[in-house]
């Protein structure tokens, strides 16, 4: 019996996934594209010097499940290092606060970041409190009612103090999505708040060894050609070429020179960046299909990512850390949490640089002093005393899904109306949206829907 044919067009993890599940399952499979590195939002690469850079700060979380079991299947989940179970909040002026949880039944595991933080008054505890039975046991009808408010809405409405709204949620918003609390619906918050709340250990954070492209794509891509499939790089998708029923007749890809290149397979799966699906979307399909419509209403978040290698050690955190002011809600030290990052005992930072929506249009030497600026409130005692070695600034205008308040009905399942196709990404229905563990569900449920037609 001749193997089906399955074409994967994008290279992150959520096609990474999907092409590895699909092979894994007895379909020949063919992995495309259009950049000479894989991993998507998670890709890395070498600079000039010899030194890892990356796309965006990315760690694992306890809540996570498929990417673990993806990596244990690859003999790879002893290179993630886990870290305490602590988030650490740095401010202006040296100040700190931090979130601790013990090993109790939910909700008692969260006595400690309650009653242990000085940082907050009572009253705002308090206020926090009353709103925890939404987050902690609200029902999937209920966080999917409140799309259509913003998170800033739904926290003020409740009346939880506006202290913790500027420093506690602000840096988890755009952690999350690089997005204000006024900018993102309040259900997508709820969802993620109200499962890392349920699980003790849910938002237990670590990070891999060294380079997610040697330690994480690698690896995937690497088992996929064992399996037989193929991966090919350089080719961006041009445009959809339907049949008469709609269904995907062939694709014409551009290589780097412009020339086309026609594809044909049985089967076709799309796990590209919301904008690129759109750009390729035929005119039919939008015309006739809700689904379709609904997908073209998305839009994208623009994400800036900074490195900074300096002269000296500056932070001494082995863990992840969280800033409400400026423009560095989420940031690491990947000498100290890193292995393979370490840098003779001198610091070696990647910022989260959002929201981006002002900063994408400033050169890099313009982002670097504005986040050095930053960095030095937030450590006064010792980023003053150290100088920038190097620094690097990744952009990109258009990266993840933007879940605006209301646009959650826009979201769809992995199989789509068209009988040879299905999609992936954190834009297609699953609890994790544009995390790892996002693209990894999302891949594996566009696989799942030819293998389920298959058998």
């Amino acid at each position: 019996m001749t193997k089906e044919k399955v074409i994967v067009v994008g290279g992150g993890f959520a096609g990474l996934t999907a092409a590895r599940k699909l092979q894994k399952n007895g379909f020949n499979t063919e992995l495309i594209e259009k950049r000479d590195v894989l991993g998507g939002k998670w890709s890395a690469w070498k600079d000039e010097d010899g030194d890892w850079i990356e796309t965006g700060l990315h760690v694992f979380f306890g809540a996570y499940e498929e990417i673990f079991e993806l990596m244990k299947e690859l003999n790879i989940y002893d290179r993630v290092h886990w870290k305490d179970h602590v988030l650490t909040y740095t401010l202006n002026d040296g100040e700190r606060f931090d979130f601790r949880t013990i090993n109790l039944p939910s909700p008692l595991h969260l006595l400690p970041a309650v009653f242990k933080n000085h940082y907050f008054s009572l009253l705002d505890k308090l206020s926090l409190g009353k709103a925890l039975f939404p987050m902690l046991f609200g029902s999937e009808e209920y966080y999917q009612s409140q799309d259509d408010f913003s998170y800033q809405q739904w926290h003020r409405r409740f009346g939880i103090a506006d202290k913790m709204l500027k420093k506690m949620f602000l840096p988890m918003t755009l952690a999350l999505k690089f997005l204000p609390p006024e900018k993102i619906s309040a259900k997508i918050v709820l969802d993620v708040t109200g499962t890392f709340l349920r699980q003790n250990y849910a938002s237990k954070i670590g990070f891999l060894k060294g380079s997610p492209d040697q330690h994480l794509t690698m690896p995937i891509a690497t088992d996929i050609l064992k399996k037989g499939g193929t991966i090919t790089k350089g080719l961006k998708l041009s445009r959809v070429e339907i049949n008469s029923d709609d269904s995907i007749k062939n694709l014409v890809f551009l290589d780097e020179n412009d020339r086309e290149i026609v594809k044909q397979a049985d089967k076709y799966i799309f796990a590209l960046p919301i904008h690129n699906l759109q750009k390729v979307m035929p005119k039919a399909w939008i015309e006739k299909y809700n689904y379709f419509q609904g997908l073209n209403k998305i839009e994208s978040v623009p994400v800036v990512t900074l490195q900074l290698w300096l002269d000296k050690q500056v932070s001494g955190v082995d863990n992840i850390l969280f800033c409400p002011d400026g423009h560095i809600p989420v940031y690491a030290d990947l000498a100290n949490t890193t292995e393979e990052y370490s840098s003779d005992g001198k610091s070696r930072f990647q910022f989260c640089v959002a929201p981006a929506f002002d900063l994408i249009n400033k050169t890099d030497e313009e982002i670097t002093q504005q986040i050095w600026s930053e960095l030095q409130k937030v450590f006064p005692k010792t980023a003053p005393k150290a100088n920038i070695k190097k620094s690097r600034v990744v952009k990109v205008p258009k990266s993840v899904y933007w879940p605006a308040p209301g646009s959650d009905k826009y979201r769809v399942p992995q199989k789509s109306p068209i009988g040879n196709l299905s999609l992936a990404g954190g834009y297609t229905i699953q609890k994790f949206y544009d995390s790892m563990e996002g693209a990894v569900q999302s891949g594996n449920r566009a696989a799942a829907v030819f293998i389920e037609w298959n058998l």
